[in-house]
């Protein structure tokens, strides 16, 4: 079965369910039937034994036209069950085999199948033991009966059957029209695997049952799979863009210092630069890994992890101009290497692109931990606080400076993962990149990157 198709499979368990049902309608309605048309012989047993009982002789025979007159067979039995009388329709032999005989008071039972003829004929007879020990049956034919339960079944077969056809036709359209949409999203679904872009279902918009959402459900994982392949095919061109000028700047290197003959000291300089560049391209490799790996699990004190970037960043350079003001706990729901990369770009960032004095602020407000660090740079433009946190973008002048431009994009990713928002605010223009968030900002005109993160439960 479960190689079939699925209408095929939906059709053969209607059907059964149909034969079952229409089966056991078809047992009640034969039993009602049997039972009505078996009282009205039970009744013309009652009448004929209470009139043959008194009308038996002491030799066991019936002579009376009041016997004839109940048209019913008789038998007069002794008490070791040998037919010693017989009457009426009854034949001569014996209806009943001894075991069959009850012990005493009555018995009503039949003699002979409804679908199987015998020599003896159908009856329905009823046992009497008399109070000489001799036993009376008495029995009526079931020919009628028999006739009209035999019309019944095969009427009852017939309209099964056609009823079995009939469900089987309706079943078969009704599986086919049901399926119908199914099949179409397939084909969809197979010129989409193709190549086909920018291709929708074709979902009926007056339609609402589990096909048609599913439709609907499938065009929004198109979309969002659209969109995935959409940033991916720009991040690679962006990356790919990224990378071409540092390997063509160490090539050119290469190919420079081959062209005459240096000394230790050239090639030692010449070492310098490579080194120069080859760092750069770890650090946009390690972003670009960064950018790609998933957020794990965990959780960590902002104030901690912030204080301690703070003291080994003034602890590796005395002179730089970075305070830190914190208090007590704000404990968020992402694990501190991702809160200190967090950190580190906003302060490295800061003191690139910015100007000292540079601060790192955190605290809390409602359920929420804000991380803010503030310099005294000339800021971002209106248009650049809007589009600075999209991979490698970067002001004109920055592009002199150090960086890749993956920094905020880094710092946007991780916020929005954990629940959170990225805040880009100068001169009173306060820019949010990330889910609407009910958090007030709390800082002056100077230009402030803020990471808005839920505190952890």
């Amino acid at each position: 079965m479960s190689r079939l198709p699925l209408r095929t499979r939906l059709v053969a368990g209607f059907l059964v369910a149909m034969l079952v049902l229409l089966s056991a309608a078809g047992a009640f309605v034969y039993w009602r039937v049997q039972l009505a048309l078996d009282g009205g012989l039970d009744n013309d047993l009652a009448n004929a034994t209470s009139t043959i009982t008194p009308l038996v002789s002491p030799d066991g025979h019936v002579n009376s036209p009041s016997a004839d007159a109940t048209g019913a067979g008789w038998q007069v039995l002794s008490p070791e069950g040998e037919v010693i009388g017989a009457g009426g329709t009854a034949p001569d032999r014996e209806l009943l085999s001894e075991r069959q005989l009850p012990r005493s008071g009555e018995r009503t039972l039949d003699v002979g199948s409804v679908f199987r003829d015998n020599d003896l004929g159908t009856y329905r007879v009823r046992v009497t033991r008399l109070s000489d020990g001799k036993l009376l049956l008495v029995a009526v034919r079931r020919d009628h009966r028999d006739e009209a339960l035999r019309e019944l079944v095969a009427q009852l077969v017939i309209a099964g059957t056609v009823s079995l056809a009939i469900a089987a036709l309706v079943g078969d359209r009704l599986a086919r029209a049901a399926l119908r949409p199914v099949e179409r999203y397939r084909r969809s679904a197979a010129e989409i695997a193709g190549g086909a872009g920018d291709l929708r279902l074709d979902v009926p918009e007056a339609r609402d049952d589990e096909v048609t959402r599913l439709g609907h459900t499938l065009n929004e994982m198109l979309g969002a799979l659209e969109e995935s392949m959409a940033r991916e095919r720009r991040f690679v061109n962006d990356a790919s863009h990224e990378l071409r000028t540092p390997l063509t700047l160490l090539r050119s290197r290469i190919q420079l210092a081959r062209r005459r003959p240096r000394s230790v000291e050239d090639h030692e300089r010449i070492l310098d630069e490579l080194a120069v560049d080859v760092a750069r391209l770890t650090e946009l490799t390690e972003q670009l890994l960064d950018l790609g790996t998933p957020t794990v699990g965990g959780s960590s004190d902002a104030v901690a992890v912030a204080e301690a970037l703070v003291q080994r960043s003034l602890a590796a350079d005395p002179d730089r101009t970075l305070t830190v003001t914190a208090g007590g706990r704000a404990v968020v729901g992402l694990p501190e290497r991702a809160v200190e990369r967090i950190v580190t770009n906003l302060v490295d960032n800061a003191f690139t692109h910015g100007a000292p004095p540079v601060s790192v602020r955190v605290r809390t407000t409602g359920s929420y931990a804000v991380i803010a660090v503030s310099d005294a740079g000339p800021g971002m433009s209106s248009e650049l606080l809007a589009s600075a946190p999209g991979r490698f973008t970067r002001s004109p002048e920055a592009r002199s400076r150090p960086g890749s431009g993956l920094g905020l994009s880094l710092v946007e990713g991780l916020a929005t993962a954990a629940g959170g928002q990225l805040r880009l605010c100068h001169a009173g223009q306060h820019v949010n990149h990330g889910p609407s968030l009910p958090v007030e900002c709390d800082h002056g005109p100077e230009m402030t990157v803020s990471v808005v993160l839920p505190l952890a439960e």
